[in-house]
């Protein structure tokens, strides 16, 4: 949502403008105990600025170790579980009765009895991966109950529990510091950087005019105090971080906020975000200075194309208007969960002169409209919520290179313009394009470094697929199946003293849609954590002696290879 505050604050002090630009919080208090039994050390705090997304929890360290024992926070009763190769890995959903639901994740396995159950449900859905509801009156808690043990699973790089609180009802994530969790901290924000921009162009056709910052006697300042902008309309962002007490690590801010003369104009806080917001982190920072290379900055200015924001202002989204060329006095505070601010002040004034402009080529697109380009052999379609600032879109042609394609690649936008959400391409392919290829036919995205592969749709011989990201865009025809490889076992192998069965899946794309395993004719549950080896550890499942097991694996363009092994147990 955007919110406005109305005109009577200019009445108010400072002080009072910072905790009233901001909504009063009545989070129950000391109500959810800590996850685990040990001192809470943070790897990583809520609204931390994470690739493609804000961070929605505490990411809470276990000692470089896996498998502690993670325990309910308070009482209810066990409402969801999630099982994803990707992402939370294992996760639990507790729902309470006082309207919030806590979530715990990266698990490394679920307390007896639920674990059993998932593995039924999987069995049952011949599925590993699960999200599954479950009824209330099945597991209830109790505030500290073991209800798992620890891991790395899914999204994680290191040993931690990832800890949610969130609304029950509207599903929304709130900022678990804010519920007075045990969590030492009497070190404030710093400050590292300002930076500034013209308030009246496009923030991707721009370059960010950075300022470095230093701390002195408590305080942090600019050199000179003072900046004398070319623009009469102007922006600015930060680069802050906060720390935790006892650990350097470089968590997020809580809240920052933008005044001019005394007045709040802007602000920001990392609170109730949902799941479905979290990719406008990519509006709130500056992202293009990021993609190529620069430093980290979050910007105390809205984007028009931003809705739902984490923004609080009082008009004009944060652009200050200093075009009567007087001296205006600048103040920026960044404040963390407990109140602990850092303060950066300085002068400000216009003089009119040359501007910087970046010389830009392409179509004019614009937030909350439908943006449409057509060629003879390549066509995109750019939804209304799918930019955030206005944007000139460049496109381009050249042959592919690649013995697959059955197109030319067709460049659109730059990497730098960051897209909430999906785009329409559709590509004609080439003269000599076979029809009878049409099932093998898939569309590659290649954006920097990644690489996307999608299925196509056909339509009256154009082919149309949906990408988030900017990038090089090609026809294939993809008739290499996938390869299956057995990692530390043979065909016909003795696995009595084993303990798993590993086995890995590689695709020419890397695209591969779907793994099936079966023993003796029946669905056996392969793991596929991090998306990498597929791992069956032996149980009941597989009883002594001899087995046959038939494993299938397809990619996304419907190529299908199918092996048999034999082996002793």
């Amino acid at each position: 949502m955007h919110r406005f505050i109305t005109g009577l604050l200019i009445l108010l002090p400072t002080t009072s403008l910072f905790s009233q630009l901001f909504p009063s919080k009545d989070y129950p208090q000391n109500e959810f105990r800590d996850p685990l039994n040990i001192p809470i050390s943070l790897a990583g705090n809520f609204g931390e600025i994470r690739p493609n997304h804000f961070h929605m929890g505490l990411d809470i360290r276990t000692l470089k170790r896996t498998d502690l024992p993670v325990f309910a926070a308070d009482d209810g009763y066990i409402a969801r579980v999630k099982v994803e190769p990707e992402g939370f890995g294992q996760a639990i959903y507790i729902n309470h009765p006082n309207g919030y639901t806590t979530l715990y994740a990266h698990l490394n396995d679920f307390f007896p009895a639920l674990s059993a159950y998932v593995k039924q449900q999987q069995y049952k859905l011949e599925s590993w991966r699960v999200f599954l509801d479950i009824p209330p009156g099945l597991f209830p808690v109790k505030r500290g109950d073991l209800i798992a043990y620890s891991g790395s699973t899914g999204g994680s790089e290191a040993p931690h529990v990832h800890f949610e609180i969130r609304k029950t009802a509207e599903d929304i994530n709130l900022n678990p510091a804010l519920f007075g969790l045990p969590i030492p901290d009497n070190t404030s924000p710093v400050i590292l950087r300002l930076a500034y921009y013209n308030g009246d162009g496009s923030i991707y056709e721009q370059y960010s005019r950075i300022l470095p910052v230093k701390k002195l006697k408590g305080n942090y300042h600019l050199s000179g105090n003072q900046i004398t902008s070319p623009y009469p309309r102007i922006r600015f962002a930060i680069g802050a971080y906060d720390t935790q007490s006892g650990t350097a690590n470089r968590n997020g801010i809580y809240q920052a906020a933008i005044y001019e003369d005394g007045i709040a104009e802007l602000g920001f806080e990392m609170d109730g975000i949902s799941y479905q917001n979290t990719r406008n982190v990519n509006a709130h920072i500056d992202y293009k200075t990021k993609a190529r290379g620069g430093p980290l900055l979050q910007q105390l200015f809205r984007l028009p194309g931003y809705l739902n924001s984490i923004y609080y202002s009082r008009k004009n989204d944060g652009v200050l208007d200093i075009s009567d060329k007087k001296t205006h006095h600048i103040s920026i505070e960044v404040k963390d969960a407990y109140g602990h601010t850092s303060s950066l002040a300085f002068d400000l004034k216009y003089k009119q002169g040359s501007a910087a402009l970046i010389p830009v080529s392409g179509k004019p697109c614009y937030p909350q409209i439908l943006n449409a380009f057509e060629s003879e052999d390549c066509s995109f379609y750019l939804g209304e919520k799918c930019l955030y600032d206005s944007v000139h879109i460049a496109y381009g042609r050249s042959a592919a290179l690649r013995p697959d394609a059955v197109s030319a690649t067709n460049s659109i936008g730059a990497t730098y313009i960051p897209l909430q959400d999906t785009f329409l391409v559709r590509i004609k392919p080439s003269g000599g394009f076979d029809p009878t290829k049409k099932g093998k036919t898939v569309m590659l995205c290649e954006s920097g470094q990644r690489k996307i592969v999608s299925v196509v749709d056909w339509q009256g011989g154009w082919a149309s697929a949906r990408f988030r990201d900017f990038g090089k865009f090609t026809l294939l025809v993809d008739e290499i199946p996938p390869k299956i490889m057995l990692l530390g076992w043979a065909n016909g192998a003795n696995l009595t003293k084993a303990t798993r069965i590993k086995i890995l899946v590689t695709d020419n794309l890397g695209a591969i849609r779907n793994f099936r395993a079966e023993l003796d004719g029946k669905w056996l549950r392969f793991s596929n954590d991090k998306e990498k080896a597929f791992i069956y550890q032996f149980d009941e499942h597989c009883q002594p002696g001899q087995h046959e097991l038939k494993v299938n694996v397809q990619d996304e363009a419907g190529n299908e290879t199918s092996q048999t092994y034999h082996f002793t147990r």
